[in-house]
């Protein structure tokens, strides 16, 4: 791991049992900035579409499953949280370098390290434990998950690879998995194609915002991909993954007519976006474009996947 003198210092700082570090008092907004609620927010989405979608296609009917329903969402929703808050805890010694970290609880003080790593270890096991009150298949599945976050995407390749994005993509495209599994431990084909949507959804969405924000990575010491390899390199791999995720989304054409036409449109809206970055002059501003129309896609594309099975 890279570190420099100042981020070691820093980390001593955070690690620090003096009054000022501990003094600082706690408001629930702090627990959810730990807990990067608007991930949490935005993935339960795609956990809650995968639940229904397997309500639907095994035909156990909504109304006998409401429990299991509230056990898969909140023990996703306690996972996530988990592996995020251990995410802190572990980038506590680089967070402080970036704008868009530096305000974290874990960095300013308000959480001393030790409590921000047993929140993290409390949230992911009572997570698992919800999970525990559905199927085996969800539990294993979030125990996946929240390891290849943790140990493999934040310890490991976040630090030391441009692959960092990809090993990410396996984790985040999880909970539409764990949500079907909550009700179908054997998995249909539809909650694999859900997942791969998600992989594929995953690099066009945080290569553009490593490319909003390359300055902090590169003084942070992450090896992005923009850091690593220039604009140019990152802009060809945010539209190959754009081009893969578009023919994937139209294999749930089985959905219905309308689901198709919208999955379509929105795909091809991002790779047409995608291809404009070659002639665009300012790369941070088409990479803010991508980075916005990719949360509206995720958002759109779920919810549809609902709507058109109601």
């Amino acid at each position: 791991m890279n570190k420099s003198n100042t981020a070691f210092e820093a980390t001593e700082v955070i690690n620090s049992d003096s009054p000022i570090t501990t003094s600082h008092q706690k408001s629930w907004k702090d627990y959810l900035v730990l807990a990067k609620h608007g991930i949490v927010t935005s993935n339960l989405i795609t956990t809650f579409a995968g639940f229904y979608l397997a309500v639907v296609y095994t035909g156990v009917g909504l109304g006998s499953q409401l429990s299991t329903m509230i056990f898969a969402l909140v023990g996703a929703a306690l996972v996530m949280a988990g592996g995020c808050t251990l995410n802190n805890y572990i980038d506590r010694d680089i967070d402080h370098i970036m704008e868009r970290t530096k305000e974290r609880p874990s960095v300013t003080g308000r959480f001393s390290a030790n409590q921000v790593l047993v929140l993290g270890l409390v949230q992911a096991a009572a997570g698992l434990a919800f999970l525990s009150l559905t199927t085996a298949s969800a539990v294993v599945i979030g125990l996946i998950g929240l390891f290849i976050y943790v140990v493999l995407y934040t310890m490991w390749t976040k630090r030391t690879t441009t692959l960092n994005t990809i090993v990410g993509s396996f984790s985040g495209a999880v909970p539409p998995l764990i949500g079907w599994a909550a009700v179908d431990g054997g998995l249909h084909s539809y909650a694999w194609l859900l997942f791969f949507i998600m992989f594929f959804w995953q690099p066009p969405h945080f290569l553009a915002l490593a490319m909003k924000r390359v300055e902090e990575y590169r003084a942070a010491g992450i090896p992005m991909l923009p850091v690593v390899a220039g604009f140019a390199m990152t802009k060809r791999q945010i539209v190959v993954y754009v081009a893969a995720l578009l023919p994937v989304s139209l294999m749930l054409y089985p959905f219905g007519i309308v689901y198709t036409i919208v999955a379509s449109a929105l795909g091809l809206g991002w790779l047409l976006l995608g291809l404009a970055g070659f002639k665009m002059k300012d790369d941070i501003k088409w990479a803010r474009y991508m980075f916005v129309y990719s949360l509206n896609y995720l958002t759109i594309l779920f919810v549809l996947m609902v709507v058109v099975h109601i």
